[in-house]
C-alpha cells in the first residue's frame, strides 16, 4: 500500500521537471508564434537571397569542418591505438580533453593570438605569402577553430571504438603475422567504420549550431551562419521578422540533423571518459613507427598551440590591474553566481527526472515503457535540438511585449544554461541512483522511508560524488557560455564572456587576453574537479 504513494511522489517531481523544460522550450516557440501572427505574410519577405546564402554557408562550413576534423582523427586515433606505450600518451589524451572544457571565446582568442593579424606566426606568414598577413578570419578561421575543438573529440571517440576490439583478435592477428595494412583492413577499420556515421554526424551538428566561433572569426556578412544572423537581427538591426524566419530555418536544420543522428545511433553528449590502452601485441615496422610519431606530434602541436598562445597572450596583459578593475570583479561575481544557480537548478531537474524514470520502470515491471517514462529517459537530451541562442531568440521576441527585455537577463541565462547541461548531468547521476535504488528499494518500502528522509539517508551517500561531478560540469558549461548572454547582456548585467566580447569589440586586445586566461583557468579548474570526482570510487 505504501509503494504507490512513493512512486507517485517521485513521478510527480519528474512531471514538474518535464513541465519546466517544456515551459522553457514552449515559451520560445510561443514568442515565435506571436511574432509570426503579428507579422502575417510580411515575415515571408525575409525569405530572400541573403537567407539562402547564409543557410548555404552554414551547411558548407559544417561539412568542411566535419571532413577536416574526422579524417585526421581516424589517422590520429589509429596511431595512438597502435602505440599504447607511446611516451606521453596519457598526457596527450588528457590534453585532448581540454578543448571540451575550454570556452569557445577563449579558444578563438588563442587562435587569434597565434594566427591573427598581430599573432605569433604573423611575421612568418607575411614572408611566406609575400604580403602583410591580414589575420585568419572568414571561412579559414572558422575551420581552424572548429577543427581545434572537434579533432580531439573525434579522436577520443574513434579511440574508444578501437579499444572495443577484443584482445583475442589482436592475439590472432599477431599469430597470423598481420602487418599494418592487414590489421587496418580486418580489425581497425571495421570498428571505426561502425562508429564513423555517428561521430561525423555529431561533429556536423556541433558545427551547424556553432555561434561564438563564427561571431568572432567570421569576419563579415560573407562568413555568417544562421545563429549569428539571428543575433545580429535582434541586437543590431532589431528586425524580429527576419530573426523569426532565421530561427525557423535554424530549427528545421538542427532538427533534421538530430533526426539523422538518432537514426545513426549517435550520442549528442559525446563521451567524456578517457580511453584506457589495453595490453595487446602489435608489430610495427620502423617506417610505420616514424609515420605514426609524426601524426601524433602534429596533432599534439595543433591542439596545444592555441592553448599555449592563450597563456602567453594572457600573461602579457596587465593582470594586476585587471584583478582590481571593478568591471572585471563585477563580471566575475555575476558569472560565478549565474554558474552556481544554473548548476543547482540543473542538478534538481536532472535528479527529479532520474528518480521518476526509475520509479516508472519499477512500476511497469515487464511491460513496455510508457510515454512518460521515455520522456524522463530521453526528453532532456531533446533540448539539444534547439540551440541556446534559438531559445533565447524566442524568449527575446516574447518578452519584448512584456517589458524591458534586458531585465530578464539573470533568469534567462540561469534557466537556459541549466537546461542545456541536463543531458550531461543525467549521464553522471543516473547510474549511481539506479544502483542505489536496486540495493535499497525494498528496504525503504518496508521501513516506510520516503521523501526528504530517504534522499538524505539512503540516496545522497551514493549520489554525493556523481552529484558533485554534475554540479562542476554544469557550472563550467554555464561559466563559459556566450549564447544567451549575447542577446540579454547589457551594461548592467555582464558575465566574463560578455565582458571579453566587449573588450575585443573595442580593440582592447590585451585586456581581452587577460580575461580569457582567467576565464579559461576557471572553467578548466571546474572540469578538473568534475573529472577527478567522476573517476574516484564511492
Amino acid at each position: 500500500m505504501e509503494r504507490r504513494p512513493l512512486m507517485d511522489r517521485r513521478v510527480a517531481a519528474g512531471r514538474l521537471a518535464l513541465a519546466a523544460v517544456g515551459l522553457l522550450i514552449g515559451g520560445a516557440f510561443a514568442g515565435l508564434a506571436v511574432e509570426a501572427l503579428q507579422q502575417g505574410t510580411g515575415a515571408f519577405a525575409a525569405f530572400d537571397a541573403y537567407l539562402l546564402r547564409i543557410a548555404r554557408f552554414t551547411l558548407w562550413q559544417a561539412l568542411l569542418s566535419t571532413l577536416l576534423s574526422v579524417v585526421p582523427a581516424i589517422l590520429l586515433a589509429r596511431a595512438l591505438a597502435r602505440h599504447p606505450a607511446f611516451v606521453g600518451r596519457a598526457f596527450i589524451l588528457r590534453l585532448f580533453a581540454v578543448p571540451l572544457a575550454l570556452p569557445a571565446i577563449v579558444a578563438a582568442l588563442g587562435i587569434l593570438a597565434l594566427l591573427g593579424r598581430a599573432g605569433i606566426f604573423a611575421p612568418f606568414l607575411s614572408v611566406l605569402f609575400n604580403e602583410h598577413w591580414p589575420g585568419i578570419y572568414g571561412l579559414s578561421g572558422i575551420l581552424v577553430a572548429h577543427v581545434f575543438f572537434n579533432l580531439p573529440l573525434a579522436t577520443r571517440l574513434f579511440l574508444n571504438a578501437l579499444e572495443s576490439v577484443p584482445a583475442d583478435q589482436w592475439r590472432l592477428a599477431a599469430q597470423l603475422d598481420m602487418g599494418a595494412r592487414a590489421s587496418f583492413r580486418f580489425l581497425e577499420w571495421p570498428a571505426m567504420r561502425a562508429a564513423l556515421p555517428g561521430i561525423a554526424g555529431l561533429v556536423f551538428m556541433l558545427c551547424v549550431t556553432s555561434f561564438t566561433i563564427v561571431l568572432l572569426l567570421g569576419g563579415g556578412p560573407r562568413a555568417t551562419t544562421l545563429e549569428v544572423a539571428i543575433y545580429q537581427a535582434l541586437r543590431f538591426d532589431f528586425d524580429p521578422a527576419r530573426a523569426l524566419v532565421l530561427t525557423l530555418v535554424q530549427l528545421a536544420l538542427a532538427g533534421g540533423v538530430v533526426l539523422a543522428l538518432s537514426r545513426l545511433g549517435a550520442s549528442l553528449s559525446g563521451d567524456a571518459n578517457l580511453p584506457v590502452a589495453p595490453r595487446r601485441i602489435v608489430w610495427h615496422t620502423p617506417l610505420e613507427t616514424v609515420l605514426n610519431t609524426v601524426i601524433i606530434v602534429a596533432g599534439l602541436l595543433f591542439v596545444a598551440g592555441p592553448m599555449a598562445a592563450t597563456v602567453i597572450a594572457g600573461l602579457k596583459a596587465d593582470l594586476a590591474r585587471l584583478a582590481t578593475e571593478s568591471a572585471v570583479f563585477s563580471a566575475t561575481t555575476t558569472s560565478l553566481l549565474f554558474a552556481s544557480l544554473s548548476a543547482l537548478l540543473c542538478l534538481v531537474l536532472s535528479l527529479a527526472l532520474v528518480a521518476a524514470r526509475r520509479a516508472l520502470e519499477m512500476k511497469r515491471g515487464a511491460l513496455p515503457a510508457g510515454l512518460l517514462e521515455r520522456a524522463t529517459d530521453s526528453g532532456a537530451a531533446m533540448v539539444l535540438i534547439i540551440p541556446p541562442l534559438v531559445i533565447g531568440a524566442g524568449w527575446f521576441i516574447l518578452l519584448r511585449h512584456v517589458g524591458d527585455v534586458f531585465a530578464f537577463a539573470p533568469a534567462m541565462v540561469v534557466t537556459v544554461n541549466a537546461v542545456m547541461a541536463m543531458p550531461f548531468a543525467i549521464r553522471a547521476i543516473r547510474p549511481a541512483y539506479d544502483a542505489a535504488s536496486a540495493r535499497h528499494e525494498r528496504l525503504c518500502l518496508s521501513l516506510g522511508i520516503t521523501g526528504w528522509t530517504r534522499l538524505c539517508l539512503v540516496d545522497w551517500p551514493a549520489l554525493r560524488r556523481p552529484a558533485a561531478t554534475a554540479l562542476a560540469f554544469a557550472a563550467a558549461l554555464s561559466l563559459g557560455d556566450l549564447g544567451v548572454i549575447a542577446l540579454f547582456g547589457s551594461d548592467q548585467v555582464q558575465t566574463l564572456p560578455y565582458l571579453l566580447l566587449q573588450r575585443m569589440g573595442s580593440y582592447r586586445t590585451a585586456d581581452a587576453a587577460g580575461i580569457a586566461l582567467f576565464l579559461g583557468l576557471l572553467c578548466l579548474a571546474l572540469m578538473f574537479v568534475a573529472d577527478r570526482l567522476g573517476k574516484e570510487k564511492t
